[in-house]
């Protein structure tokens, strides 16, 4: 395996998105150990875990095509999706990881539009729909980037505070 190899749509695990409930297998709120049995043995993931709500502090576990983030207070209260080779996540039928930034930049735009939501935008300038708890994250792939999205447990308007400080470090 390539260190820059993308995973082909085809062979991405299929998922939904559900705001503010679950991504995928994932249910925010979960345990690690319920987490881990959602997720399977063999799957290729890691696991953060903060001790009260400090973010970035924790252990890993697994590979990371996708990383979910846990405190004592909330359970699962933040999941990535590797933009390389994580499970593909869809909203109302349209993918969100591995894609061209812009494109997805450009549907939470539409999205926010039609539905009367708010798009922010976090100091890195990364989009967030707000009654989606979406944002829109890059993630390198050798020359060029592809959509990395972070899926937050509830509606925040500043998603600074809310994902962890080794999120926002992941390029």
């Amino acid at each position: 395996m390539d260190l820059w190899e993308v995973k082909g749509e085809d062979d991405r695990e299929q998922w939904d998105f559900v705001p503010f409930v679950s991504v995928g297998p994932l249910r925010f709120g979960m345990s690690i150990d319920e987490a881990e049995a959602a997720l399977g043995a063999g799957s290729e993931w890691a696991l953060l875990e903060a001790s009260g709500w400090h973010p970035g502090a924790g252990t890993t576990a697994g590979c990371l095509h996708l990383v979910a983030y846990f405190s004592e207070e909330d359970g699962l209260h933040c999941v990535a999706i590797d933009g390389l080779m994580g499970p593909q996540v869809t909203v109302d039928g349209v993918a969100l990881v591995g894609r061209v930034p812009s494109e997805v930049e450009r549907w939470m735009l539409d999205y926010a539009e039609r539905h009367g939501a708010t798009l922010r935008y976090s100091p890195g300038a990364d989009p967030h729909l707000v009654e989606l708890g979406l944002v829109g994250r890059v993630q390198r792939a050798g020359d060029v980037v592809l959509s990395r999205p972070v899926f937050l447990a509830r509606r925040v308007h500043d998603v600074h505070p809310h994902v962890p400080t080794a999120e926002w470090f992941a390029f």
